[in-house]
């Protein structure tokens, strides 16, 4: 039987006759968890939009459609996934195509989640194959029709271990009229954190605050008067002195923070940290001997880090300092060996440990679906 199968069916049938483990494959531009050593099994036969309801703001789609066609097909109609899915393929050094599929299972979310919320917050609703090789779905393929337990979010962020989809229904919305950004420069990281926090404490309906690249970026979306309005309202009061972008040139800047492009083409491990915002420059400078570099990312609660040593010492150091200020770290990019050796994911406490176990029990009770990828 092939393993690119061409239809749910053809998936169970597959994953009911494994003798071993699965390796997950969407598009492949995602692969940071720990080595998997198992079948290759590709989504990519199982592809294609099958339901677009613009005026319901509903998609319903194959788990493997690429994004890019997923994307085009929105931007016809004046429509966009909000959440801003990345595209990590630059800084993973990965090639092939992003899949609908791999964007929820890993629940990928850019710069706009700290106003619109996450991938798995735009998911109506769910087919999956299980690791017994059960078809089951969850949710609804309109907004109207989302009913019984949330496995919808469940699936999204579970990265293949609790059962491979194979349809995903989508809320989208539609595509502002302008954006303009505003831009400060020669704050220092806990400076530019404060600025961040009040820019998105105002009620000015920010869509995106970061720091990158030693300058402080404050993003507004929505109608052109109104963007005007409220650009206006922040320059003149909590970001005074920060200068306007709009336009493709506010685009790139975003798309730049988006994908960690600033890290895509420099020797060292990178890590996604989850922290309070405050915290944030205190972990950075506490790594000094390490060669850190930061994004702060949604008002500083993200941070992706780069730091020079990619060994086993670096990482555990990392995560030492972390677990000083509490948070949560997944290590994003370092050698194959690293990866193999250490959690990539951030080591649960025992509690959410055992709640994991039964969750992976019920859904995968061989244990053969991306096994190891994400703990033991």
């Amino acid at each position: 039987m092939s393993n690119t199968p061409t239809s749910e069916q053809n998936l169970s049938d597959l994953i009911q006759a494994a003798e071993g483990p699965i390796r997950i494959l969407g598009g492949g531009t995602r692969d940071i968890g720990a080595p998997v050593d198992g079948t290759l099994v590709s989504t990519a036969g199982l592809s294609g939009v099958t339901l677009y309801e613009p005026g319901a703001l509903t998609l319903v789609a194959q788990s493997g459609t690429p994004l890019e066609e997923i994307s085009t097909l929105l931007v016809k109609e004046g429509q966009r996934l909000s959440f801003e899915p990345s595209d990590l393929r630059g800084l993973l050094g990965t090639s092939g195509a992003s899949t609908i599929g791999g964007v929820v299972a890993t629940n990928a979310s850019g710069p706009r989640r700290v106003q619109v919320g996450a991938a798995r917050d735009f998911c109506l609703g769910v087919r999956f194959v299980d690791g017994a090789g059960r078809v089951l779905k969850n949710g609804g393929r309109v907004m109207k029709n989302v009913t019984g337990y949330d496995l919808v979010k469940l699936m999204a962020g579970s990265w293949g271990t609790l059962g491979v989809m194979t349809e995903v229904s989508l809320k989208v919305m539609a595509i502002p009229e302008t954006e303009t950004t505003l831009v400060g420069e020669g704050q220092t990281a806990t400076q530019a954190v404060e600025s961040l926090s009040a820019a998105l404490g105002s009620p000015f309906d920010v869509t995106g605050a970061a720091f990158a690249e030693g300058k402080t970026f404050v993003r507004i979306e929505g109608l052109e008067a109104s963007v005007s309005y409220r650009t206006a309202e922040l320059a003149n009061g909590v970001l005074a002195g920060f200068q306007p972008v709009s336009g493709a040139a506010s685009s790139d800047i975003w798309a730049r923070i988006r994908d960690v492009s600033s890290f895509a083409d420099r020797d060292g491990a990178v890590w996604r940290i989850s922290v309070k915002p405050s915290d944030g420059p205190r972990l950075v400078a506490t790594l000094e001997d390490l060669a850190p570099d930061a994004i702060y990312d949604w008002g500083g609660g993200l941070v992706w880090l780069h730091v020079a040593d990619q060994a086993d010492a670096g990482a555990a150091r990392v995560r030492a300092e972390l677990a000083k200020l509490g948070g949560h770290a997944t290590l994003v990019r370092a050698p194959a060996e690293v990866r193999a050796a250490i959690p990539v994911f951030q080591p649960e406490p025992a509690p959410i440990a055992a709640l994991t176990r039964g969750l992976r029990q019920k859904f995968d009770p061989r244990g053969i679906l991306n096994p190891g990828l994400m703990g033991a």
